[in-house]
């Protein structure tokens, strides 16, 4: 097989273990805030076991280092939503509304990127309104607050990711998440007490917690990220986007197979699905940008 051959499967199972996020994040029963501060504290924690995270680190700019903290924050407020939103809706409903990201990006890019303001990007913007509306009328009345909710953790994926895009340049990416992680992990250790009662904040997990929240840790997050970074050294920069654009539909098809979400959602929701991931899929065909550079993990 050949290299690009590989990395072509590589970056495809990458973003089928992305797409195990949301259903973890349904199984696991502790309350958002407390999944993603251990969702955090796993991943900082092997992070600062290997080292090329402490050499990286060695070489970045004491302003850079705050610059990626503050992404980190960014990125623990999106990982509270998302999980928020799957807990109050569903992993099929989060993982759509995570196909809201490029009509964010197409607002918030330009500003947090300072690049000239592309039209063609509005219209992609648009075109995902029917679509939105089809998947808001296609679900409960009981989950229009999850649809919210993961319209938020949409909008933040979009500006961290431009953060990353304007900020990461030459730094090593696995330096810049352990740093992101890390000051994640810290926002939320302040955080959590503040929104919960402390009896409730820092709970140890159950068993079965505890298991799927390793596998959140490592093989939904250290792995694929590992994987990516190889691959991409592979693959050109529209390979990729139409890659990592297949997420919310491997989320949508793991939660119909291992949840039987299709019983909670109407056909309108599903058509409303298939317009969002169509203009999506679209989008790299007459916009070929290089896709922000991978320095967090779904």
């Amino acid at each position: 097989m050949s290299p690009p051959s590989r990395a072509f499967l590589q970056i495809h199972f990458c973003v089928v273990l992305w797409g195990f996020t949301a259903i973890l994040g349904k199984l696991i029963t502790l309350p958002a805030v407390t999944l993603v501060w251990w969702r955090m504290v796993l991943v900082t924690g092997a992070l600062l076991l290997i080292g090329r995270f402490w050499a990286g680190l060695r070489h970045l700019p004491r302003k850079l280092i705050w610059i990626y903290a503050g992404t980190g924050v960014i990125v623990a407020l999106h990982w509270v939503t998302f999980y928020e939103s799957v807990k109050l809706a569903n992993a099929s409903v989060a993982a759509t509304c995570m196909g809201l990201t490029p009509v964010f990006v197409a607002f918030v890019e330009p500003w947090i990127a300072r690049r000239k303001f592309d039209a063609r990007e509005l219209i992609f913007g648009l075109a995902v309104i029917p679509g939105v509306m089809l998947v808001v009328g296609g679900t409960p009345t009981g989950m229009r607050t999850g649809i919210a909710v993961g319209a938020v953790s949409s909008f933040l994926v979009a500006v961290f990711g431009s953060l990353n895009k304007r900020y990461i340049g030459d730094s090593d990416a696995l330096s810049v998440t352990g740093i992101e992680m890390g000051a994640g992990a810290i926002a939320m250790t302040l955080l959590v007490p503040l929104i919960m009662a402390e009896s409730q904040a820092f709970v140890l997990p159950s068993q079965s917690d505890a298991m799927y929240l390793v596998l959140l840790a490592i093989g939904c997050t250290l792995l694929p990220f590992a994987l990516s970074l190889v691959a991409l050294r592979q693959l050109s920069a529209f390979s990729t986007a139409l890659a990592i654009n297949m997420e919310p539909v491997y989320a949508i098809v793991l939660a119909i197979l291992l949840l039987g979400e299709q019983r909670q959602l109407d056909p309108a929701f599903y058509l409303g699905v298939a317009i969002i991931v169509g203009v999506v899929f679209s989008h790299p065909l007459f916009v070929r940008r290089k896709p922000p550079p991978v320095a967090v993990p779904p």
